[in-house]
């Protein structure tokens, strides 16, 4: 009989996670860590990532991380932020393009600059860091994981982040090309897309505390981050082997329409 719980274990695998220095990319950090991962952690910020990855390894969990300062927007921090991984742990067998960013203006008032910014990050980010990853495990020839983040914005519309909510319906469609592309390869891409999740990010635009997003409290209304960072580790096990170029939504309870994801 097959274990199941092995079926869900990330235990020897070497992922990279993009935008980990907080929210969804930091749990999921620390997570697939203590579950025995060997976790690279990103963002364009060295000194905030030295402190997740510090922090993983100053604690009791079997999983090592390293930081490594990469702007996802551009190729060649992509492409050394790889060869790192490579270099480190010896292969990549999970790329999770997690990185991330938005504001929030009315359709009107996005200037060309900021729309151009978001879509650079959002879009263009997960094009990197899915190609560049992609090439490297056909290099390795065993397969591996791509998880790409979108968003609710992004499958239902968001009046006040329609740059956002482009660049993340671009993220699923792209999702779904993907797979098609690497399916051979033994490579499955998905993506994952939240609603409201309580992190920094989220709370800044909400006005909100993240420490006092409780599930008793707010009746499923809002996420934690640890309820994500489960799913991203249910799509980089085994466990979802049947499971390729999907778009799975995690929002609970569907927000109010005058909510702004």
């Amino acid at each position: 009989m097959v274990n199941v719980n092995e079926r869900f274990s990330v235990e020897g695998k070497n992922v990279i996670i993009t935008g980990s220095s907080q929210g969804i990319g930091r749990e999921t950090a620390e997570q697939f860590a203590h579950e025995g991962a060997n976790v690279v952690v990103t963002s364009r910020s060295q000194e905030t990532i030295e402190e997740v990855a510090d922090g993983i390894n100053d604690s009791d969990a079997p999983g090592r991380a390293i930081a490594v300062e990469c702007d996802v927007r551009e190729r060649e921090s992509v492409e050394a932020l790889v060869e790192a991984t490579v270099e480190e742990f010896g292969s990549v067998d999970s790329m999770i393009n997690n990185a991330g960013a938005s504001f929030m203006a009315g359709f009107d008032d996005i200037s060309e600059n900021g729309w151009k910014t978001i879509v650079d990050i959002n879009l263009h980010g997960t094009f990197h860091g899915a190609q560049v990853a992609g090439q490297q495990m056909q290099e390795q020839d065993d397969g591996g994981t791509i998880i790409n983040f979108a968003s609710v914005a992004g499958t239902e519309g968001s009046q006040y982040m329609s740059h956002y909510g482009a660049a993340k319906a671009a993220v699923v469609n792209l999702t779904a090309s993907l797979s098609a592309n690497y399916a051979p390869h033994d490579i499955r891409v998905n993506c994952i897309a939240p609603g409201l999740v309580g992190t920094a990010g989220v709370a800044s635009q909400m006005g909100i505390n993240p420490a006092d997003v409780d599930r008793e409290d707010i009746d499923k209304e809002m996420g934690l981050p640890a309820e994500i960072a489960d799913l991203t580790q249910f799509l980089a096990s085994e466990a979802s082997s049947y499971i390729v170029g999907e778009t799975i939504t995690a929002q609970g309870v569907p927000p109010l329409e005058d909510s702004n994801i």
